[in-house]
């Protein structure tokens, strides 16, 4: 059986004196595709900047390979929701994917051919190379995505997390970008850990799901987690998992004092606002 690459085990997170997350265990193994489901507040963010060592926690351990992970893991991947770049930078997309193999090293690297080839065969992995010599900030969205993904993978780690890529993309532009994640990951072996409010666009490619609510999580395939009775648990108040035209929506059942409300891809964790449908 393949050993988890990445494995959370207990983890716990005080901010301010609030349990942001509580008690977090789960683990991807090479090649998995992990979708990291949940409403604005629930923390997702949280989790993700445990993983990569940018926030302490306050109980349990995070590993990599069977190791804690390393003050300078080099073995994780990143890609933000917004691309780190002033839209005026007079910085190519070749140059930008270049920087994912030492920008991070002081000095200026001489061209080479073995790197304009690295370059250009990562480009072509996720299907940018047409527009490899434009300007990044003349992007569109989706665009900037496959960039900041050749950026983050060009350095080859084993695990590449994804903090709300398909945000404000259109349908089309989701599509591509689940669909060149899920090649890579089975391609090369590397974990995606991918945060997202909409579940629906991972559900052809997802491997297993963590679910998190009010800092806790619900871990395993869909068909397991995507439950009534799950999630319920999970918020605290009992929720309704409804299945229509293919796609799950997660809503609040009607109490008198709370009514659903109807927008995709994002709830609420607190008792005191509504749920919003999820996926």
């Amino acid at each position: 059986m393949t050993e988890d690459l990445l494995r959370l085990a207990g983890v716990s997170v005080r901010l301010g004196g609030r349990e942001i997350l509580r008690d977090v265990s789960f683990g991807i193994r090479p090649g998995q595709f992990t979708g990291l489901i949940g409403p604005n507040g629930a923390g997702k963010t949280t989790l993700i900047r445990v993983i990569l060592g940018l926030q302490p926690v306050t109980g349990g351990a995070v590993l990599i390979d069977g190791r804690p992970r390393s003050a300078r893991e080099e073995s994780i991947g990143y890609v933000p929701q917004k691309l780190a770049i002033e839209p005026d930078m007079p910085l190519r997309v070749r140059d930008v994917v270049a920087l994912g193999l030492d920008g991070n090293k002081l000095g200026i690297r001489l061209p080479s051919r073995a790197r304009r080839e690295l370059v250009h065969d990562m480009l072509t992995a996720v299907g940018a190379q047409r527009y490899a010599n434009a300007r990044v900030g003349e992007l569109s969205g989706g665009e900037q995505q496959r960039v900041m993904i050749a950026h983050a993978l060009i350095s080859k780690p084993k695990l590449l997390l994804l903090d709300e890529p398909l945000a404000n993309l259109d349908i089309s532009s989701e599509q591509g970008i689940v669909s060149v994640l899920a090649r890579l990951a089975r391609a090369e072996g590397v974990a995606v850990l991918l945060s997202a409010h909409d579940m629906n666009p991972l559900m052809p490619v997802m491997d297993r799901i963590v679910y998190v609510a009010a800092g806790r999580v619900a871990v395993g395939d869909a068909d397991e987690v995507v439950q009534p009775e799950v999630l319920s648990r999970l918020y605290g108040q009992h929720v309704d998992v409804i299945r229509v035209h293919g796609r799950i929506l997660v809503v609040a059942a009607p109490d008198g004092a709370h009514d659903s409300t109807a927008h995709d891809g994002a709830a609420h964790d607190s008792a005191e606002q509504d749920l919003g449908i999820v996926g």
